[in-house]
């Protein structure tokens, strides 16, 4: 038997946000991350909304002491993700981040309270996801917690907060986005209600993300529907080992000054783990179906995975994303040389390898990584060097 889980309700479109008005509660407290949601406007017409819902409401980390029914997170995946583990930490207080990152092992929620989440940016879907990762700066880890209970129970998906991104994290949430469609197209756990959500995003964002990043809204607007349905389809079709990669180098190497943040982290792994995973018959029919869904041509399944790579890395050039770790810059850019060292690279190798292995993403990738081949894998996306094994 196996499970498909989306938020109960679901508001779409320019105005969703006065959804907040029909909420039924006493308390809401609204969980923000910087000041977008605040300097644009949003944060104070997300209160007024759940004001004239008839609810007392709080902007402050005060959960224990306020006891809200509801959770109401706005922003980007960073925020969203920080205030799904402060609702499991409302319900149970004694609980540990140790045992929150055990798969599908958390205990149900909801006695306390209900959560919407109300995602600023098009990319990491956590609105309508049973994930929620979080770093821990001092390992240089993220750690990705995975449970349907914390599927929100609504999500407010309005273009008008998208609007506000900045040029480079629509590049950056954009190439997330196909990287959940994508991976979830191939997972192992793919079935026959996420295939249509997977393939139909890739899609969109084919038609979109380009145009949303130099600036056309309507493509954005669009974008913040594709980043939603490829999040519904990864979050019950899950992931693969691009995010594993991404999550175990996102912060490995702050002491050298700079993150690689996670969508760029996507964009230039998954082309070398398509080639890896490629040598997997299953996952290569599958690869060469997004290839004709996307109409690129080829008339052999090596030729259309050739050009789904060859497609993708067009996209890391015109988003003005590096296409390896050694190229990546510590402002995210292309640079001749970036800002992790070579023999550091090389130093941290094996443990990045061995913690990428151990990522709650690697189980539902097609093909299994040994150690070796892990980390001849990251040194490609490093060097950006071919993949043959």
């Amino acid at each position: 038997m196996y499970r498909f889980t989306l938020p109960r309700d679901l508001y779409h479109g320019k105005g969703a946000l006065e959804a907040l008005k029909n909420f039924k509660g006493k308390k809401a407290i609204v969980c923000i991350g910087g000041g977008s949601m605040k300097k644009f406007g949003f944060l104070d017409r997300a209160v007024s909304y759940l004001e004239e819902a008839g609810m007392e409401v709080k902007v402050a980390q005060v959960m224990l002491d306020f006891e809200p029914d509801w959770i109401v997170a706005m922003g980007g995946g960073s925020p969203i993700d920080a205030a799904k583990a402060m609702w499991i930490k409302y319900e149970y207080p004694d609980v540990t981040f140790e045992d929150m990152c055990k798969v599908f092992g958390l205990p149900e929620l909801r006695k306390k309270a209900h959560f919407c989440a109300i995602s600023s940016t098009s990319g990491t879907a956590t609105e309508v996801t049973a994930f929620s990762i979080i770093t821990d700066y001092a390992k240089g880890i993220k750690y990705p917690i995975a449970d349907f209970e914390i599927t929100p129970d609504v999500a407010i998906v309005d273009p008008d907060l998208a609007e506000t991104m900045p040029k480079k994290l629509v590049a950056h949430t954009g190439m997330d986005a196909i990287t959940h469609a994508i991976e979830a197209y191939v997972s192992t756990a793919n079935c026959d209600y996420t295939d249509p959500l997977a393939l139909h995003a890739i899609k969109m964002i084919q038609n979109d993300l380009v145009d949303s990043y130099n600036g056309d809204l309507a493509k954005r607007d669009s974008m913040h529907n594709a980043q939603c349905l490829a999040g519904m389809a990864f979050s019950n079709a899950l992931l693969g080992i691009v995010h594993s990669m991404a999550h175990k180098t996102g912060a490995a190497f702050a002491d050298y000054g700079a993150h690689i943040i996670h969508g760029a982290a996507n964009a230039m792994y998954l082309p070398k783990v398509i080639a890896f995973n490629a040598k997997d018959e299953t996952a290569a029919k599958r690869y060469g179906v997004i290839a004709d869904f996307m109409g690129l041509g080829g008339d052999t399944t090596d030729e259309k995975i050739k050009l789904l790579i060859d497609y993708l890395r067009k996209m890391n050039d015109d988003l003005n994303i590096p296409h390896c770790i050694k190229n990546y810059g510590a402002d995210s850019y292309p640079t001749d040389q970036g800002f992790v060292p070579e023999e550091v690279f090389l130093e941290r190798l094996p443990e990045i390898a061995k913690n990428a292995i151990g990522d709650a993403c690697t189980g539902s990738n097609p093909r299994q990584p040994s150690q070796e081949e892990m980390e001849k894998l990251l040194k490609a996306c490093y060097y950006d060097t071919e993949v043959d094994f």
